[in-house]
């Protein structure tokens, strides 16, 4: 039995697949310990892990970043994204590295696994604290690539020769101009923590990386790291003690196209999504499910729309025929799992990465807007719904998505770098991409 250290900032999208990991290392026989907020405690402990509660850290609740983080409420867009990155995430490092130090004094794990925002585990790995560190991704893969833009930006890859020379001249703007003041942040964190300045860029570990999808929902590149590995979806199990709404039977048994609204749980705004689909599709032969608090909801409900504040995906995807999302990556991914075509509308966070990967992979529409209009939600849907094209993709990405079992994909290599404490270089015959030459 190995002693292993679970990681996590206090938000839901990356505990919940930090915690189908920790389910079956438990199962295998590993000692977990799971530091994260005290919001989440109770999954914690229900996985099988010993909860460990952060003293120094930040311990938000993620269900209103914009209380607890004074400011993000007033910037959109990139702007908030530079935010975050600096007030949720860069800011943290020092304080989350005590906590750790001070779990050290008392119990040492033998690997410490981490989410790629997580930057306490990155320096004290940097320092020579942690001998064995590996990653698990929450999002699209971010990784800097000579092929690709820098992550954040929301664009899209160009393959030509002349798109790899932008690609170099936006990795420099980003770094300079666009990040600068991102990069202040970590180069002040940095020098606290006594270590070299480098520029911000998504956390990587280049002993395991483990990324949870497929090739085929990412940017084909070159140069991908050695130790990342594709694991396949982590899928969280939502159904335990829920009650269905009074109206399920309408979704069970509808005879007309189920649309699915919803914004996650950091997005809680009905306003910039939910608002406008249903008003986009009251008058339509479509049955709309929106997963928001009634009470939140202006006027009386349209006949077609039912909603409730939760609804568990693994018991809803099943009847849905479009989701329409403001590009949560478990959400999508989610769908994606049950071949469902996506309609993607944010800006936050790393939603236009995700919405523009949904475009990219051709399993649905991107509308790069946190507030579409009724009549932009109503067309993607139209469109949705009469191009098969759309949901022929997302059965295929389905079927990609079906080859794995996370949970099992990343115990066993985690336990390869338990017994090796060495890098674990992806395997050569492990399917990734042929690089498009345009």
């Amino acid at each position: 039995m190995a002693r292993i250290l679970i990681c996590t900032h206090p938000i839901t999208g990356h505990v919940n697949p930090a915690l189908v990991i920790t389910r079956k290392l438990v199962e295998r026989g590993h000692e977990v310990r799971f530091f994260t907020g005290s919001k989440f405690k109770a999954k914690v402990e229900a996985a099988g892990a010993h909860y460990l509660p952060m003293k120094h850290a930040y311990d938000y609740d993620d269900a209103d970043l914009d209380t607890a983080f004074p400011g993000r409420s007033q910037l959109q867009g990139l702007s908030q994204i530079k935010f975050d990155f600096r007030k949720v995430f860069i800011e943290q490092i020092a304080n989350q590295a005590t906590d750790l130090r001070d779990v050290f004094k008392t119990w040492h794990p033998d690997v410490l696994l981490s989410d790629p925002a997580f930057g306490g585990a990155r320096v004290l790995y940097s320092l020579g604290e942690i001998k064995a560190w590996a990653v698990f991704n929450i999002t699209v893969l971010g990784l800097p690539s000579a092929d690709l833009p820098p992550f954040g930006l929301g664009l899209l890859p160009d393959y030509s020769a002349l798109g790899r020379l932008k690609n170099k001249a936006l990795a420099f703007m980003a770094i300079n101009l666009v990040f600068r003041e991102v990069n202040a942040s970590l180069r002040d964190q940095l020098q606290q923590m006594g270590l070299p300045i480098e520029p911000f860029a998504p956390m990587f570990s280049p002993m395991l990386y483990l990324q949870p999808s497929v090739p085929a929902f990412e940017y084909p590149r070159s140069d991908l790291p050695a130790s990342v590995h594709f694991i396949g979806p982590l899928l969280p199990d939502l159904k335990n003690g829920f009650e269905l709404p009074a109206w399920w039977d309408d979704v069970i048994n509808a005879e007309k196209p189920v649309v699915l609204v919803t914004q996650g749980t950091i997005a809680t705004d009905a306003s910039e999504l939910i608002q406008p689909t249903i008003e986009a599709l009251a008058q339509q032969d479509v049955l709309v499910v929106a997963t928001v608090d009634p009470v939140k909801l202006n006027g009386t409900l349209p006949a077609n729309v039912r909603a409730h504040k939760f609804i568990p995906f693994d018991l809803l995807m099943p009847h849905v025929d479009v989701m329409v999302t403001n590009g949560g990556y478990g959400g999508v991914t989610l769908a994606l799992s049950q071949g469902i075509p996506v309609i993607c509308a944010g800006t936050t966070e790393d939603k236009p990465e995700v919405g523009n990967r949904v475009s990219y992979a051709g399993v649905g529409i991107n509308l790069k807007t946190n507030r579409p209009t009724a009549d932009q939600v109503r067309a993607a849907v139209q469109s949705v719904l009469a191009d098969a094209r759309y949901k022929a993709k997302a059965v295929q990405m389905k079927a990609e998505l079906d080859k794995h079992d996370a949970a099992s994909a990343a115990a066993h290599l985690i336990e390869k770098l338990l017994t090796t404490h060495q890098p674990i270089p992806r395997p050569a015959e492990a399917p990734v991409w042929a690089l498009v030459n345009a």
